[in-house]
């Protein structure tokens, strides 16, 4: 089925494979009070890129698909991507939220030298909540100067594709280790309200660019996000579209991640599975965790933290202990130590995500 443009247009961010995952838990749009869209539409399978239905293309009703052929990916990986891909053949990794402050140089390289030698990667996102940032490439330049491999998140909420593709063209002279690709929060929940929402494209099409522009393809998945029956089979699509590797959104814990690696390799698709994993050592840590869209964590884990006699080494026992258990789950190809600090903090918060990599000795 290829998606109407009345429905492209009725949701928010003029998705073609919807719903992304912001739905909140009663089926809900993050963006406004009404219920997703796509939770009674059939799961959109992958038929290529289609144009947005307010360009002139989409309104003229053109039937314009730029990847039509789901399977072919003539690209050869580019050196960053290359150099991951053996990497993860080898062992499982370890990847940790970047936490420098946005457009801040002197922040961005204290924090990369924080991490370097520790974690295999950083996943440098692209909030709503950080608003103005350095461009992805320029950023991913920057930190990877370090030595520190980068895994840039890239988003559709800001460009339109051509500027996407600059950016994959970019981040590919760059060599980063992989690209995170995500439909992204709207302006209307972020802190720049005053700025347009592009939303061009959506993560199953971005992702079906980047893996033409020679990247390791990653997007995210919500398992308890509705429609939860759906979630795995929308994977399956992205996965058709280009994506390697599967972050999974903080789920509750060991047992709903691997029902949903389960639920996956029975509809065929087995991309790389890398848990999030709720990286809190302090209470500005952890407000800031809690402001993440549909967040469900381990119970008593955050009481567990905070309410300790000495809440940072309990912090650094129940995280490592937590990714040592996800380590376990066949599928998991790594861990994502997910978060970020409070303000001031982010060096800190930067050397105990590195402390946490160090326990596991994966390297």
């Amino acid at each position: 089925m290829v998606v109407s443009l009345e429905l492209r247009r009725s949701c928010p961010k003029h998705m073609e494979y919807g719903p992304c995952g912001g739905v909140e838990f009663d089926g809900t749009c993050e963006v406004a009070e009404f219920r997703c869209v796509f939770l009674e539409t059939p799961t959109v399978p992958w038929h290529g890129i289609a144009p947005n239905p307010e360009s002139p293309a989409g309104l003229a009703g053109a039937d314009v698909h730029h990847l039509a052929d789901a399977h072919e990916f003539p690209v050869e990986a580019q050196p960053g991507a290359a150099a991951m891909r053996a990497l993860m053949a080898t062992r499982p990794i370890v990847v940790a939220d970047f936490p420098g402050r946005s457009v801040d140089r002197a922040s961005l390289t204290e924090c990369a030298q924080a991490l370097a030698g520790r974690v295999d990667a950083t996943l440098a996102g692209d909030s709503g909540r950080s608003r103005v940032q350095f461009s992805p490439s320029y950023r991913a330049e920057l930190v990877q100067q370090q030595d520190l491999a980068v895994w840039t998140g890239l988003n559709c909420r800001d460009r339109n594709r051509v500027a996407l593709e600059g950016e994959l063209a970019g981040l590919a002279g760059v060599g980063v280790a992989g690209v995170h690709c995500v439909t992204g929060d709207h302006t209307a929940t972020g802190n720049r309200h005053d700025a347009l929402p592009v939303f061009d494209l959506d993560s199953t099409q971005l992702a079906a660019l980047a893996r033409q522009a020679g990247h390791l393809v990653s997007v995210a998945e919500a398992p308890l996000t509705p429609p939860v029956d759906r979630r795995a089979a929308r994977l399956r699509e992205k996965v058709l579209a280009g994506a390697d590797v599967c972050f999974v959104n903080h789920a509750g814990g060991v047992e709903p991640v691997r029902r949903f690696i389960a639920e996956s390799h029975e509809l065929g698709v087995a991309p790389g599975f890398i848990p999030c994993v709720p990286m809190v050592i302090d209470a500005g840590s952890a407000a800031l965790l809690k402001s993440f869209t549909t967040l469900v964590l381990p119970d008593g884990f955050l009481d567990g933290i905070l309410h300790a006699a000495h809440p940072f080494t309990a912090a650094l026992d129940a995280i490592t202990r937590l990714c040592e258990e996800f380590l376990a789950v066949p599928g998991v190809a790594g861990v994502n130590l997910s978060g970020g600090p409070a303000a001031g903090a982010e060096a800190a918060f930067a050397d105990a995500m590195g402390a946490v990599a160090d326990r596991l000795g994966l390297r």
